[in-house]
């Protein structure tokens, strides 16, 4: 029991641990947006994560429901095998489908300085839900 208790705690630790590097990205990604809102012909970026991490963490807790595929050959179909969360890595993703400036810019200010906010408030969260995990780590240890 102890060491299940470990498991998840490491594992809600490391996943917010995560969340936190995706939103630095974030904000780093929509402050350089921001900066080259005037640059003609610049296109905006976006930073992917949180659906493919939601992706891995149902892949894996689904695993367990599914019948196992039994192969002999490494060249036989693989179905529905398991995301590891840990393999999921915040991506950036540039907009070039939309053009909303007659420069062919696509930064829209307004957006980006919501996304920064947005992105702020995750942070605050994430800290908040962090320091919640390690006090009741604490509180076991007591």
């Amino acid at each position: 029991m102890y060491g299940g208790v470990m498991n998840s705690f490491s594992r809600s630790v490391d996943i917010i641990h995560r969340s936190l590097d995706a939103n630095t990205l974030r904000y780093q990604v929509s402050a350089n947006n921001m900066a080259n809102a005037e640059v003609p012909n610049f296109k905006r970026t976006t930073v992917n994560f949180e659906s493919e991490l939601k992706s891995a963490l149902e892949s894996e807790k689904n695993a367990n429901k599914t019948m196992k595929l039994a192969t002999s050959d490494s060249r036989h179909f693989q179905i529905e095998q398991p995301t590891n969360y840990q393999s999921v890595e915040p991506r950036r993703v540039v907009d070039y489908t939309s053009t909303s400036k007659a420069n062919g810019n696509n930064v829209d200010a307004e957006q980006e300085a919501m996304t920064v906010l947005q992105t702020q408030l995750q942070y605050q969260l994430l800290t908040q839900m962090e320091r919640f995990e390690f006090s009741q780590m604490k509180i076991v240890l007591k």
